[in-house]
């Protein structure tokens, strides 16, 4: 059996979590490479739906990664962001997926560890609870179609 490599969307804002892991590359820090970042220009931009899009199309996890708290550029835009983070969890768990799939971090720019921890911890933490549901159901569709 092959080993589960989830896909995973990190949604960063420009000022800091973009810049963190833009330093991590540079300090040739390792994280895993199935996370795709986004470059937003403020997490407060993220919208659920972005979120619920992401996992439609198949992204096992999705990460929303913003500036600390009280440091946004925008004021409260990673404010705003935490609690629709937190709104796309209370839809998860309602519809049975588990609400851990989708989070919110937050960091500075000069915090490229963070981000290669962070996002080998979250990639961990997906592969434990396994594929999108979406994947599973096509899978099983797709070989019900096949028989």
């Amino acid at each position: 059996m092959e080993k589960f490599e989830p896909e995973i969307v990190a949604l960063c804002c420009h000022y800091c979590a973009y810049t963190a892991a833009d330093m991590a590359g540079s300090k040739r820090l390792c994280y895993p490479p199935n996370v795709k970042i986004i470059r937003v220009p403020c997490t407060g931009k993220v919208d659920a739906i972005h979120i619920m899009k992401a996992l439609q199309k198949g992204a096992d996890g999705v990460y929303v990664a913003g500036c600390l708290e009280g440091d946004c550029h925008f004021k409260n835009g990673n404010i705003r962001a935490k609690h629709r983070v937190k709104y796309v969890q209370k839809i998860l768990n309602d519809i049975g997926w588990s609400g851990e799939r989708v989070d919110m971090i937050t960091m500075s720019a000069g915090m490229g560890e963070r981000f290669a921890q962070t996002a080998a911890e979250f990639t961990e933490k997906i592969r434990q609870l396994g594929p999108n549901p979406i994947k599973l159901a096509v899978d099983q569709k797709s070989s019900a179609v096949g028989e």
